[in-house]
């Protein structure tokens, strides 16, 4: 089965274009595919876009190595799809891949996850248990979320990750492994360093090759062939036969936002699904323009906090940190200095952004 490259807006192009073993269309609509041709799904990552291809490009440069990876994308992109793909192509592929997500899991508890403990190390340790690096020894160990491991965790995993040793909590028997790391993240790493929230030498041992994972708004030519993707999964799932989507639902999901991403869009299509009656996808047109909405009131917002923090601080920088007084940054922003101490606290400014 074979794709065509088209713009869904343009149902012109659609008709002409050849798409076999798909009826064409006597409505203004799109006609699903049972199957993904293998150009547009590498590995189960749905898409053609340049920034898709960029990250193929990236996977299967990196895969047949050893070296560690850090992937950097917001929450929903598939990050661990990702990781998935680089062990599954690597020499690795018949050895474990093991998955730990560091946000899910309390910091007193991490550190038996991630090297484990003897019996009785602490307080309900039963018994003897493997962590982690041991259970992906030989194989891959994808670290979710690794911004949020505690500063103090932080340079027991530094020697795991570099030295490829640790010793279990209670014991002092040193462990050795051979286990390819794949960390993930969407905190801006840089930013927690200079905030002294994580340490610059891990950074450095995780970001050895980074990997950024494009959001769904920054890929929007994909959302047709991932809302072909998902529809056909819920359907054998749930043992529906829908054949189309209409051209003015395709255009509303294309043109959504989905600060979600891709994990927003499924769970948005598994919804439709349900809905749908009939051999045409009912996508609750609702839903989304009360989601885009939101999203421009936020973005709104936002943006006006922006603006306001930007005018205060150089208002601030002016006058070399001067909040009230003759001369002050409540005087040049025409404001009590009450008032702008309070909008101060507010978006959180303080004096000390007075130098340039």
């Amino acid at each position: 089965m074979a794709y065509a490259t088209v713009d869904f807006t343009d149902l012109d192009s659609l008709a002409k274009t050849s798409l076999p073993n798909v009826v064409r269309p006597p409505h203004q609509g799109l006609y699903l595919e049972s199957e993904m041709s293998s150009e547009y799904c590498f590995e189960g990552i749905i898409g053609n876009s340049p920034a898709i291809h960029k990250v193929r490009e990236q996977i299967s440069i990196v895969a047949d190595t050893d070296a560690t990876v850090l992937l950097h994308g917001e929450t929903g992109t598939g990050k661990e799809l990702v990781a998935r793909a680089i062990h599954n192509l690597s020499s690795r592929r018949d050895r474990t891949f093991v998955r730990m997500n560091c946000a899910a899991i309390p910091s007193g508890l991490l550190e038996s996850e991630l090297f484990g403990h003897e019996r009785g190390a602490f307080t309900g340790a039963l018994m003897q248990r493997k962590g982690r690096f041991e259970l992906a020894d030989g194989g891959s160990l994808f670290l979710d979320e690794i911004g949020d491991i505690s500063l103090e965790l932080q340079p027991k995993l530094l020697r795991a990750v570099q030295e490829q040793e640790f010793e279990r909590l209670g014991s002092t028997k040193t462990i050795h492994v051979d286990v390819r790391i794949i960390a993930a993240t969407h905190r801006d790493l840089t930013s927690m360093i200079r905030e002294e929230k994580f340490r610059e030498d891990l950074f450095y041992r995780l970001n050895v090759f980074p990997i950024e994972i494009p959001p769904l708004r920054e890929r929007r030519e994909d959302i047709p062939l991932l809302v072909n993707y998902f529809v056909s999964q819920l359907c054998r799932r749930m043992g529906k036969r829908i054949e189309s989507v209409p051209r003015q639902a395709m255009q509303a999901l294309t043109s959504h936002s989905w600060r979600g991403n891709v994990r927003e869009l499924a769970n948005f299509l598994e919804r439709a699904v349900i809905l749908t009656r009939g051999d045409e996808l009912e996508v609750p047109m609702a839903e989304l323009r009360t989601s885009s909405e939101i999203d421009l009131a936020t973005g709104s917002t936002s943006t006006l906090r922006q603006a306001e923090t930007k005018v205060i601080i150089e208002a601030l920088r002016a006058t070399s940190g001067q909040v009230g007084g003759k001369g002050g940054a409540a005087e040049r922003l025409g404001l009590k200095r009450t008032t702008l101490q309070n909008k101060m606290r507010r978006l959180n400014i303080s004096t000390k952004a007075s130098p340039a």
